[in-house]
């Protein structure tokens, strides 16, 4: 990269920069602000009610997950039994279906899915771009997770792994992608192990030979189960991605706000 180009580049930044200035000004006045002021007035100022107020979004989501995680086992209890009943076997408990490999292979590839969409998202947005998207970088301005950490190593109000540096600091500034991939991995292992039980099982009821977990691998009843899984969560990310670009949905940080042109990136 020539010395021209970074000049180039750098022009282009400090310009781009200016205008999304200019430009947050504009949509955080009026009606931006009267919003914020109503929110700041309304919360509660301390006890329960100020705790479900700050947390009110991973409470909710928490509360439909166990909701869905209900509606789940007793259905799937109910599909259980019935293929029991098919089979002249006896139906069985509860306790006894959430013990089953049905039952955890079913749960575990679906959390599998779950974590390797969000930590393949979460690494790719940090080198790959899609103008306009609400959900990129901007193409041409400073964006504050860019910032190197060891600049803010003194600041009083940092976690303390950015203070302290070293080893702490490399995994911290990695922490959301490790922890979504060790995710994925202890989930596929226990759909692993899951599917392995329910597939001996089957195969046993037709005179056949039970697999371990990691002879399970090498099925192709394994590999359907997290491909099928695999494609709708990568699918389903691409489509917000495009979506987001041309729609939005008024006050959520998830869209860019309704007057912003098509073209405009990020928030």
């Amino acid at each position: 990269m020539t010395d021209e180009h970074l000049r180039e580049a750098r022009t282009t930044v400090e310009r781009a920069e200016q205008r999304s200035e200019q430009e947050k000004r504009e949509q955080t006045a009026g009606s931006a602000k009267r919003e914020a002021i109503k929110r700041v007035a309304s919360a509660p100022r301390r006890g329960l009610r100020r705790f479900l107020f700050e947390n009110g979004l991973v409470l909710t989501a928490t509360l439909l997950f166990l909701l869905a995680f209900v509606g789940q086992i007793l259905a799937g209890r109910a599909n259980y039994n019935e293929d029991q009943r098919e089979h002249g076997q006896e139906p069985v408990a509860l306790g006894e279906y959430l013990r089953t490999g049905a039952f955890v292979e079913a749960t575990a590839e679906n959390l599998e899915s779950e974590f390797l969409q969000m930590g393949v998202f979460v690494v790719l947005t940090v080198f790959l771009y899609q103008r306009g998207s609400s959900e990129s970088k901007k193409l041409d301005q400073p964006e504050a997770v860019d910032q190197r950490p060891e600049e803010a190593r003194y600041d009083p109000d940092a976690p303390w792994p950015v203070r302290y540096g070293g080893v702490p600091l490399a995994l911290y500034k990695h922490s959301l992608s490790l922890v979504l991939f060790t995710l994925f991995l202890v989930s596929f292992a226990v759909h692993a192990a899951g599917g392995a039980a329910d597939y001996s099982e089957e195969q046993l009821a037709h005179g056949g030979q039970a697999v371990s977990a990691v002879g399970y691998l090498s099925t192709s009843r394994f590999w359907f189960e997290s491909f099928q899984n695999w494609q709708s969560e990568f699918l389903s990310v691409a489509v917000l991605v495009l979506l987001s670009i041309w729609l939005r949905e008024q006050g959520s940080p998830q869209s860019k706000p309704v007057a912003a042109s098509a073209s405009d990136t990020g928030e």
